[in-house]
C-alpha cells in the first residue's frame, strides 16, 4: 500500500494545479471585484439613507402624522413592500436582458432617487423621503435577482462558495458602515441634513462607476415573454423551483434564516435597553457583533468546504444557531436591575461577555447556514430560470421577515420577555432544521460526510477536477470499508446514487444513512434474481436522468486489503446506458476502524477497537480521467484503479 503523501501514481496524468484563487484573491479580478464593490456601495447607501432618515424623523423633526414610535416600522415596511410586489417581474427582467446593463441601469436609477432624496433631506420633506424609501426598495428589488444570477455566470463551481461568502460578508459590513455613518452624519449640528444628502449622492455615483467596470454577461433567455402579473408569475416561479426539491427546500431554508435573523435584529434596541440596561451605544454594539459574526461565518464557508458547494455545513449552522440562541436566553435572564449604562460600563461586567459570545456565535453559524444554500440554488437552478427562482426567494424572504415581526410583536403583547422570544426562536429553529433535513436527506448525508472527513479522517482528494459537474457518469471505485460511500459523497459536489450490497443495509446507523441516500441494494442473482434485475433497472434510470452513479466493481469489501477482481455488473449497466466511467481509488483506508482487518473466529471483521489507528487518520481519494463508454473493459479498468491506488 503506497503512502498517502507519495507522488501521483506513475502512468497517470498529474492533477492540474489549483487555478482557482481563494475568495480574497477574487477582489483582484475584474469578473468579481467591480461587482463586489457595486453591491457593497448599494447596501451601504440603502442603510445610510434609511438610518439617517429614521434618526431625523425620530429625534429631529416633529411630524404629527408619523409618530417616532412608528417611524422605523413604516420605513422598513415601505422598503420591503417592492420586494413583495415586483420581485417576480424583476426576475423575468434579469433572465431576459443583459445582466450587466441591467445592473448599470439600477445604479443610474439609484443616482436619480438619491438626487430627489437629497432635496428631501435639505428641505425636510418627510413625504418625499418616504417615497424615495419605496423607490430604493424597488431599485434593490430589481438588483437582487440579477446579483445572485450573475455569480454562477462568472465563477466556477469551486469559487461559488467563496464568492457568495465574500458577498455576504461585504453586505453585512456595508450595512454596518451605512448605519454608523448615517447616524453620525445626520447628527451633525446645522449641516447634518445637507451632509447626508451629499453622502447619499456620492455613494450612488461611486456605485455607478464600479458598475461600469463589470464585464458583460449576456441574457439567459432573450426570447422570454414578460408576465406583468406579479401574483401569477410568483406562483409560476415557485413551481419552477419545486421542480428540483433540493432547490425548493433551500429557498424555504434561506427564508427561515431571514425569519430567524429578523427576530434578533428587530429586538436589539429593546433588548439592549430593557434587558441589558444599556444605552444606544450598547444597541449599536449588538449590531456590530452580529455583523462580525455573519461576516466571519460567511468567510469560513470556503475554508470548511474545501472550495466546493458544501451543503453539509447547513446542518452544522442550524445546530449552532439553536445552541447559542437557547444559551442567549439563559445568559440574559435574571440580570439585575441597573441604570442605563454606556458601552464601557457594559463591557466591564463579565456576565455580558457570555451574551456577546452567544450573539457572535449564533450569527457566525447563521453565515455557515446561509452561504452554502445560496450557492446551491445558484448551482442547481437552470440558467434560463435562475433569476426568476431567486426572485421567488426574495418574495419568500420578505414574507418571512414580515411574519417574524408580527409574531414577535404578538408574543410581546401576550407578556413574553425578549429572552423568552429568543428561546422560542432557538427551539423553533431546531424543529424546522430537523424537518428540512429529513425532507431533503442530502443535507444530513453531506453533514455526516463532512464530519467524517474533518473529525474522523484527514481526507485529501486528488484529481477532483475529473469528477464531472454536469451530466451522467459511473464512478468506479475500489471497496475497502463500510464508509467508502460516505467518503465519495464528501468528494463530489453533486449527489451520488450508489449500488451497494444488500447486506450493508442491515448494519445499524450506516444502513439507515444509505437508505436516506436512496442507495440501490443489489443481491446476487442466484440469491434473489428479482432484486438483481431491479438494481440494474434502477441504475440505468439514474444515468438516464443525468445523475452520477457509483459502483464498487469488486462486488464486496476487500477482506485482505488487496484489489479484487472486477465483476461484470458494470458492463451490464453500460450496455443499457453508455456513459463515461470515472476510475477512482480510496487510499490508506485499510486497517481503519471501518475496514475488515480484525480476525474474529477466523473471519475478518470491522468496527472493533475504534482507536486502533488513533484519530484523524490520513486517507485519500485519487480520481482518474474519464474513460469513454466504448473503451471500457473490465481488465483495463481494474488496471487503471490499481495504478491510482499505487499497486499496479
Amino acid at each position: 500500500m503506497r503512502d498517502f503523501d507519495q507522488a501521483w501514481p506513475e502512468g497517470q496524468p498529474a492533477p492540474a494545479a489549483d487555478a482557482h484563487p481563494n475568495q480574497f484573491a477574487l477582489l483582484k479580478q475584474r469578473r468579481f471585484a467591480p461587482f463586489f464593490w457595486t453591491q457593497f456601495a448599494g447596501a451601504a447607501n440603502d442603510n445610510l439613507f434609511k438610518f439617517a432618515f429614521t434618526v431625523m424623523v425620530t429625534y429631529q423633526l416633529s411630524v404629527g402624522w408619523l409618530p417616532p414610535a412608528l417611524a422605523g416600522l413604516v420605513i422598513g415596511a415601505l422598503f420591503i413592500l417592492p420586494f413583495v410586489l415586483f420581485s417576480a417581474t424583476s426576475g423575468q427582467l434579469s433572465d431576459k436582458y443583459n445582466k450587466t446593463r441591467l445592473m448599470r441601469f439600477t445604479k443610474d436609477l439609484e443616482i436619480a432617487i438619491m438626487l430627489i432624496a437629497a432635496w428631501g433631506f435639505i428641505m425636510g420633506q418627510v413625504a418625499v423621503l418616504l417615497g424615495c424609501i419605496f423607490l430604493m426598495g424597488l431599485q434593490s428589488t430589481i438588483f437582487g435577482p440579477v446579483k445572485y444570477a450573475y455569480l454562477p455566470e462568472v465563477l466556477k463551481e469551486r469559487e461559488l462558495t467563496g464568492g457568495n461568502g465574500m458577498i455576504e460578508m461585504g453586505t453585512f459590513v456595508a450595512i454596518l458602515l451605512g448605519n454608523v455613518v448615517g447616524g453620525l452624519v445626520v447628527a451633525m449640528p446645522e449641516v447634518g441634513h445637507q451632509n447626508v444628502a451629499i453622502a447619499c449622492v456620492a455613494v450612488a455615483i461611486v456605485g455607478r462607476l464600479t458598475a461600469a467596470r463589470i464585464p458583460m454577461v449576456p441574457a439567459a433567455d432573450p426570447t422570454l415573454r414578460i408576465n406583468w402579473n406579479p401574483f401569477t408569475e410568483t406562483w409560476r416561479n415557485l413551481q419552477l423551483a419545486h421542480g428540483n426539491i433540493v432547490v425548493y427546500r433551500s429557498l424555504l431554508g434561506i427564508s427561515w434564516m431571514w425569519f430567524f435573523g429578523a427576530v434578533f435584529l428587530s429586538q436589539f434596541p429593546s433588548f439592549a435597553k430593557e434587558v441589558l440596561h444599556g444605552n444606544e451605544q450598547v444597541a449599536s454594539f449588538l449590531l456590530v457583533v452580529f455583523s462580525i459574526g455573519i461576516g466571519t461565518g460567511s468567510l469560513l464557508c470556503e475554508l470548511l468546504s474545501r472550495r466546493h458547494v458544501e451543503i453539509g455545513l447547513v446542518p452544522l449552522g442550524a445546530i449552532g444557531m439553536s445552541v447559542f440562541a437557547i444559551d442567549l436566553y439563559f445568559a440574559s435572564r435574571g440580570l439585575p436591575e441597573a441604570e442605563l449604562m454606556g458601552l464601557s460600563a457594559f463591557l466591564a461586567q463579565p456576565a455580558h461577555w457570555r451574551i456577546m459570545a452567544d450573539l457572535l456565535l449564533l450569527s457566525l453559524f447563521a453565515g455557515l447556514y446561509s452561504v452554502p444554500m445560496y450557492a446551491l440554488i445558484q448551482l442547481r437552478s437552470p440558467a434560463t430560470h435562475r433569476a426568476r427562482i431567486i426572485a421567488a426567494n426574495n418574495i419568500l424572504n420578505a414574507i418571512f421577515m414580515v411574519v417574524s415581526s408580527v409574531l414577535a410583536g404578538l408574543l410581546l403583547a401576550l407578556g413574553a420577555t425578549i429572552p423568552q422570544i429568543f428561546l422560542a426562536v432557538g427551539l423553533a429553529n431546531a424543529v424546522v432544521g430537523a424537518y428540512i433535513f429529513l425532507l431533503v436527506p442530502e443535507y444530513l448525508l453531506r453533514f455526516v460526510a463532512w464530519v467524517m472527513t474533518h473529525f474522523v479522517y484527514r481526507f485529501k482528494v486528488r484529481g477532483e477536477e475529473n469528477i464531472p459537474t454536469t451530466g451522467p457518469a459511473i464512478l468506479a471505485c475500489n471497496h475497502v470499508s463500510f464508509v467508502d460511500a460516505v467518503l465519495l459523497m464528501a468528494a463530489s459536489p453533486r449527489p451520488i446514487r450508489f449500488i451497494m450490497d444488500h447486506r450493508i443495509f442491515k448494519i445499524p446507523v450506516l444502513g439507515w444513512l444509505f437508505k436516506l441516500a436512496k442507495a440501490i441494494p443489489i443481491a446476487p442473482r442466484a440469491e434473489d434474481p428479482e432484486a438483481y434485475e431491479a438494481a440494474f433497472k434502477a441504475a440505468a434510470q439514474v444515468l438516464k436522468e443525468g445523475d452520477l452513479l457509483a459502483i464498487f466493481p469488486e462486488g464486496g469489501i476487500t477482506k485482505d486489503g488487496t484489489l479484487q477482481e472486477f465483476k461484470g455488473g458494470l458492463m451490464k449497466i453500460l450496455e443499457q446506458q453508455p456513459v463515461p466511467v470515472i476510475p477512482m481509488a480510496l487510499t490508506n483506508l485499510w486497517g481503519s476502524y471501518f475496514s475488515r482487518i480484525e480476525q474474529v473466529q477466523g473471519k475478518p471483521t470491522a468496527m472493533s477497537k475504534p482507536l486502533r489507528r488513533g484519530l484523524f487518520n490520513r486517507v485519500g481519494l485519487n480520481v482518474g480521467a474519464a474513460i469513454k463508454p466504448e473503451d471500457v473493459q473490465l481488465g483495463a479498468l481494474r488496471e487503471r484503479v490499481a495504478a491510482l491506488l499505487g499497486t499496479s
